[in-house]
This record gives structure tokens, sequence and C-alpha cells, in this order.
């Protein structure tokens, strides 16, 4: 993952460093930041976030920190960002980050309105089968106070963090195809409508066919928006999808997935049909 952390584990020891390393969320050993006056609150994030099997994805998120009067939030060596975790917040059992910290700005006296990106590099290997699912949002904030990120002394370092906050799924991208034959097609003869149902593989960077799957084949008449579901087909082993339909008056084809808790949901780009 690339995390811009602030609280890391390094060679076994831990240490605080303002650049990217790989993320513990919890307290040194080695003296004891203490616990800063400020509070989280108003995290929002996307609701899942699609994970091809290559392409960085990033996904927005926003909050408010709010912090007391003996916390300087506005100063250089001030940072706070949000993550995800799995498990729990003092000991998760996967996180991912940002590339860089949240960009945080005065709103009241009493208030910083901060916004930044979770990043996900699935070709990095960031990700694998099984981080597919339900994630929480956290967020954090160290205040190095004038002390050397690189060997400070942890005892004027202040931090807080906060999870619960709120949840996302970061699930497998699909993608569906369409194919109606032939083209064009007499009025009552009998239509093949085919297609490919695939997912990414965030294990080896590639889409593969997702068998098993229940897909509904849609229909709009030429010249409509709305669209009508004439019977659910399913994939078979390699994601492959088969049936015939009656042609009956020009229109548009098109396969649609549902999804599930660890697959994004697809419509296939439509595929119009000429009766005549």
């Amino acid at each position: 993952m690339r995390i811009r952390a602030t609280v890391a584990a390094v060679t076994g020891a831990l240490a605080l460093s303002a650049f990217a390393v790989p993320a513990a969320h919890a307290a040194p050993a080695e003296g004891t930041p203490y616990t800063m006056n400020v509070s989280f609150s108003k995290l929002k994030i996307a609701s899942s976030i699609k994970v091809g099997s290559s392409n960085k994805v990033s996904a927005a998120y926003s909050y408010t920190l709010t912090y007391g009067a003996n916390v300087k939030a506005t100063a250089a060596d001030f940072y706070s960002d949000a993550y995800l975790y799995r498990g729990s917040l003092d000991d998760p059992s996967a996180t991912v980050e940002g590339d860089d910290f949240a960009t945080c700005k005065k709103a009241t006296t009493t208030t910083l309105t901060c916004t930044g990106t979770i990043d996900i590099y699935p070709s990095d290997g960031d990700l694998t089968a099984s981080d597919a699912g339900k994630w929480t949002l956290a967020a954090e904030a160290t205040a190095f106070n004038g002390q050397n990120p690189s060997k400070p002394d942890f005892n004027k370092v202040g931090f807080k963090d906060q999870g619960g906050m709120a949840t996302t799924s970061l699930l497998r991208n699909s993608a569906l195809t369409t194919d109606a034959a032939p083209e064009p097609v007499k009025k009552g003869k009998t239509l093949t409508v085919t297609g490919t149902l695939t997912r990414a593989s965030w294990d080896y960077n590639k889409y593969y066919g997702l068998g098993a799957q229940s897909v509904q084949l849609q229909f709009a008449k030429k010249g409509s928006s709305t669209w009508s579901t004439l019977k659910t087909v399913k994939t078979d082993a390699n994601g492959k999808l088969k049936t015939t339909v009656t042609a009956s008056v020009d229109g548009s084809f098109r396969y649609v997935y549902a999804g599930m808790s660890t697959t994004a949901a697809v419509a296939a780009t439509a595929d119009a049909v000429d009766v005549q």
C-alpha cells in the first residue's frame, strides 16, 4: 500500500514518520505520544469502490476535524488523513490509505474541513480476493510540534485516531457484453443473444469468466429509454451467456448483472437490432 502514515512500525521498533512507510496506526513503544485534543466527524466516502485488475483507483473522502485551543492544527508539521481498515482499530488485519495526507482548510476557529483520497493499486498487489467486501473508515492526526519527524521525542508528539466512522465496500469490478444475432432479422424469426460476464482478479491482475451467476436479459424498444426484463439467464462455468428470443420490433438488447457483496453490478452496452 502507498501509505502516508504518521505512526509506523519500522524494523521491529516503533517510530513516527511523515513519509511513505507501512502504517501500524498505534502508539510507539519507545516514548508515548500524548492524546491530542482533537475529534473527527462527518466522515464521508462512497458506499462502494469498484477496483479492476490493474488501473489505480482513487476514492474521495471528506471529514471535519475539531481541535482544542492547545492544538496547532494549522502548523506545517500537523498531519491528518483518513484510511480504511479491517478488524479492530488498534490491531487491524489490513489497512488501505492514500498516496498523501488530507488537505485541511480552516473552517472556523476550532475546525478544519479535510479532503483526500484512498488510493488503490491492484497491479502492485494492494489487494487479494479475500479483501473484497466491507471495510471501515477511520481518521487520524499527528502533531510533531517542531520535532524532527525522522527522530522525534515521542513524548512531545501528539496523536489521535478515531475509527468506526463510516463503511464502504471494496468490490471486484465486473464486465459484461451483449451480442444479438443475426442483424438485421425478419419479424417472427429467432434471435440468439450471447454475452460474457467477467470479474477482475486482484491475485492475477486479469479478468476471468464468472460462472453460475444469474443475469437478466433486457429489451428497450427503439426510441425508448425504458428497459423491460425478458428472462433470467445463468452463466456457464466460463461466464458465457446464451439464450434465444423471437424478433418482434426494432430495439436494443442488453444483459444486466446485479452484483453481490464482493462484486460490482454491471450493465452491458446495448446491442441494437433492426427487425424487418
